[in-house]
């Protein structure tokens, strides 16, 4: 079986272990996915009317500055469509260049106040997740914030063993292989963690262990999504390039992980569909649609707001994959130069979601993974 999600979200493993059968009609894919050279997420583009307290924040997780832009209010009208001098400081956690990065989006006059803070599984929510070594410091750390408060919400990490590898009755001596995760809701930032027991995934989260509170990159990103999922996101596949992790559309009864981090009551379930990059394991796409949608903010979602309202990609030829998203009967700004003087254009999907769509960048100095690798660290002592 191929490992495709580290989250406890991945319903195509959900369904092999439970044998439940999705409810849902599968979608209609693609016959053919061009290979346009799609990375995973590049960057989560977050929408701030001041950088010091982001900066502060992100810092304690090792992210740190490596460029800066400046973009006049008609530059930044004519490409995201926002009436606002721009200051874009992009953010870098460690040495890892290629996907998973964080771009500030300093607005001297932000169009919206954007999701903000808001409940678990809220429509219009966009959590990015990161790989962390001591979860149960950080389920502290915020807790303690809240008490002091700060408008964060953490949900207790809950443990699964995603990929059932543990053998026999856990003990002291045939320890649990799984992962640990946990959902912070935040007015800056929705965040989700996780933490490895027992084994690891190459080039799948690389902790910086020089930060305050060791994490990685960004691997993978969640968007809380009211549109058919049947149809609004085909156009990841046919065409930006992303491989579907699934057949189709899948529904139906939680792991206790995604239960637990969306605050769901027992029975309930979501639509849920998977993408991830040919080019990269890391920055995967996960598109959920509520059943019974308790909150709805997607209304709220513009570039030019404050949070998380819109992501970047990088591929091989901007203009090309422009021309695709203009055929799909998508709207995209032109092909322009952006703050940092790369070849972009900025688009809305068909699932109402905001892209910006790079060039490769020309000076990444690693190499992205394309091969997702299981590896067991904890060996039972029987077996050794």
């Amino acid at each position: 079986m191929k490992i495709s999600l580290e989250k406890g979200v991945l319903f195509a493993l959900w369904i092999l272990l439970s044998g439940q059968v999705a409810a849902a009609q599968p979608a209609a894919l693609p016959t053919a996915i061009p290979e346009t050279g799609v990375s995973g997420v590049y960057e989560v583009m977050l929408g701030v009317a001041e950088p010091t307290t982001a900066l502060k924040h992100f810092a304690l997780f090792g992210f740190r500055e490596v460029s800066r832009g400046e973009f006049s209010a008609p530059q930044a009208r004519a490409l995201y469509g926002v009436d606002s001098e721009l200051t874009s400081i992009r953010l870098q956690n460690g040495a890892l260049d290629t996907h998973g990065l964080l771009r500030l989006l300093v607005w001297k006059r932000p169009s919206g106040s954007g999701v903000g803070y808001a409940p678990p599984e809220t429509v219009g929510q966009r959590l990015a997740v990161m790989m962390v070594q001591d979860i149960i410091r950080l389920d502290d750390v915020f807790a303690d914030a809240r008490k002091a408060g700060a408008a964060w919400l953490p949900i207790t990490p809950v443990f699964a063993d995603l990929f059932g590898q543990t053998e026999g009755e856990p003990d002291l001596h045939n320890r649990r292989v799984g992962v640990r995760e946990s959902g912070v809701y935040g007015e800056l930032f929705n965040h989700v963690f996780f933490q490895r027991y027992g084994y690891q995934i190459p080039g799948y989260g690389t902790l910086n262990l020089q930060a305050q509170l060791p994490a990685s990159e960004f691997t993978h990103h969640d968007f809380i999504i009211r549109s058919d999922l049947k149809g609004s996101t085909d156009y990841y596949a046919s065409v930006l390039g992303f491989k579907p992790e699934n057949d189709g559309v899948v529904d139906g009864d939680w792991l206790e992980g995604p239960k637990q981090i969306f605050g769901m009551r027992d029975g309930a379930s979501h639509y849920y569909r998977g993408f991830v990059s040919p080019n990269n394991i890391c920055g995967k796409l996960k598109f959920f649609r509520p059943r019974d949608v308790s909150a709805d903010r997607s209304g709220d979602v513009a570039v030019g707001a404050l949070g998380i309202n819109i992501h970047s990609l990088y591929v091989n030829d901007v203009k090309s994959v422009r021309q695709a998203v203009l055929q799909a009967g998508m709207r995209a700004s032109s092909v322009q130069r952006n703050e940092f003087s790369e070849l972009s254009f900025v688009f809305k999907g068909l699932d109402e979601v905001n892209w910006h769509i790079l060039e490769r960048p020309s000076g990444l100095r690693n190499q992205p993974q394309t091969a997702l690798n299981v590896i067991k660290t904890d060996v039972p002592e029987h077996t050794q």
